[in-house]
């Protein structure tokens, strides 16, 4: 605990600081704990990966990321063939290894560290399409990295490369469809099926997400893949007590990563570095200054994305306790050199983690990529269902970007069997009048009943994105979709130029009711 807060006071990456608890307590530390277990390490940290997975994916929006999977893929599958390739010619030519070591080596570094990509995107103002592409690429990578590692790392002949190509195909979609029916059918029951106790909420969803990887393993699909999509589902589909399951995943994720991290400082001896330093200091450089930009570029060729976004990504492929856990197979499976490409991969993490973690908001800021200010942020809407009287309570928190600011509770218009009951503001709470208007920063209670929940969570959304404008004479959020004809079109630009709509009431004379001709 005393590290999360020190590493979210300096800046620095937590993962170095939990390394180095681990190193403290192993050889050559303080305690001289002797751990040379890699198996168990490799057990223990596909556990882990599983977990940090399911957090990622339960916190990953799909409005967010649906724009960016299509180049969040091509980056995953072709984007890993680049970089195994370049990185791996780079060990042979450079540093000397032998063609399996050096393809072991490119093939584990990279995949980009799913909790390293969370933790640092979340926290750095990046648009929505840039921190959309980076976050599925982590989630999406780790399954074909997995694949050619252990391919590198069986004792004889490697298979063909059109044969590795076909079984990471065949892998993914397995893992895939496993993920997505997982997912589903895990979010149906939950939202269907009242759990007598709300802390059961938040350990089904991890159990739902956990049995996706387990399915996705046995039956010889990726599981990573597989629970990362199931939890991305279970996180989008509005499940009952969201705020506490959330709750339960960051923590469980908190404690897969620092028990991981530690574990891997246990495994490692710091002796033992000293002579691959360099080694993977110059494998780190061509990984960071050649092979993640090439995968980039040329991934993201068809995408016509602006230069500096594709700079930015390149920069932000994060490294982490993956590459290191993926270290552990060839040790495991007894290749020849495995020890120095584990050391290799260890140093090249901590090097480049401590590099790129905290220079990325230095680059996002020089080259120009930043969130938009003026973007509606998304309400917060949890919800608790009331089974024995058939409805559900929303709880909407009304974000600081919100364009719900200053509409009138009675221009909600939600849908009838549905009303807003509470108003916290200031930590007061009343009873709000349809007169009421609602202020950033308020909380409101809202019932509904079981047929309208869903058509009155849209209509709030909608208010929030479109302010009370939206959907005119509708319930989308964009009131231009809802207008017909020329004339209604041409209505909206007059509204529009009279600057706030809550200005309506100076141009109508300041009665305080709104004239039919003048509203029109």
């Amino acid at each position: 605990m005393a590290a999360v807060r020190i590493s979210s006071r300096s800046g620095l990456p937590s993962l170095l600081l939990y390394l180095g608890i681990g190193i403290a307590l192993g050889q050559d530390g303080f305690f001289d704990v002797k751990f040379d277990n890699a198996e168990l390490t490799q057990v223990i940290g596909y556990a882990a990966l599983v977990v940090i997975l399911a957090e990622g994916g339960l916190g990953t929006k799909w409005k967010e990321i649906r724009p960016a999977l299509p180049a969040a893929v091509v980056l995953s599958l072709v984007g890993v063939g680049v970089s195994v390739g370049v990185t791996a010619a780079g060990a042979h030519y450079l540093v000397g290894l032998e063609w399996r070591q050096a393809l072991i080596i490119g093939a584990v570094v990279s995949s980009t560290d799913a909790a390293a990509v969370f933790s640092v995107l979340r926290k750095v103002p990046l648009p929505a399409r840039i921190t959309g592409v980076l976050e599925a690429e982590s989630g999406f990578n780790d399954a074909p990295v997995v694949i050619l590692v252990v391919a590198f790392s069986t004792v004889g002949p490697v298979d063909s490369w059109y044969v590795l190509v076909g079984e990471i195909a065949l892998e993914l979609a397995i893992g895939a469809a496993l993920g997505i029916a997982v997912g589903w059918l895990g979010s149906y029951g939950l939202r269907h099926v009242a759990l007598p106790a709300s802390g059961l909420y938040p350990i089904a969803v991890m159990a739902i997400a956990v049995s996706a990887y387990a399915a996705g393993a046995m039956l010889h699909g990726s599981g990573f893949l597989a629970v990362y999509l199931a939890a991305m589902i279970l996180g989008n589909a509005k499940l009952p007590h969201w705020p506490a399951t959330r709750g339960f995943a960051d923590g469980l994720g908190w404690l897969a990563q620092i028990g991981m991290f530690v574990l891997l400082g246990l495994l490692v001896t710091p002796h033992d570095l000293v002579d691959d330093f360099w080694p993977a200091v110059v494998v780190g450089l061509v990984l960071t200054v050649v092979a993640r930009p090439l995968e980039v570029f040329i991934s993201l060729a068809p995408f016509r994305l602006p230069w500096q976004e594709k700079a930015l990504m390149s920069w932000a492929g994060l490294r982490g306790a993956v590459p290191i856990i993926l270290a552990t197979i060839p040790m495991v499976s007894g290749i020849e050199g495995s020890t120095r490409v584990f050391n290799i991969v260890f140093v090249l993490v901590v090097v480049y983690t401590l590099i790129q973690g905290p220079t990325l908001p230095w680059l996002a800021k020089a080259l120009k990529i930043a969130d938009d200010p003026s973007e509606a942020a998304d309400l917060g809407i949890e919800s608790a269902p009331l089974e024995r009287l058939r409805g559900h309570l929303l709880s909407v928190a009304i974000p600081a970007k919100s364009k719900m600011h200053g509409v009138e509770v009675g221009e909600l218009r939600l849908p009838a069997g549905a009303g807003v009951t509470l108003v916290v503001r200031d930590d007061k709470s009343f009873v709000p009048a349809p007169s009421t208007v609602l202020r950033r920063g308020d909380e409101l209670l809202v019932v509904t009943t079981d047929p309208v929940r869903d058509a009155t969570e849209a209509r709030l959304r909608a208010i929030g994105e479109g302010g009370k404008l939206a959907g005119w004479l509708g319930t989308g959020g964009n009131a231009a979709e809802s207008l017909t004809g020329p004339h209604m079109a041409n209505a909206l630009k007059a509204v529009k130029k009279l600057g706030r709509t809550d200005d309506l009431r100076k141009h109508e004379g300041g009665t305080g009711t709104r004239d039919t001709k003048a509203h029109h």
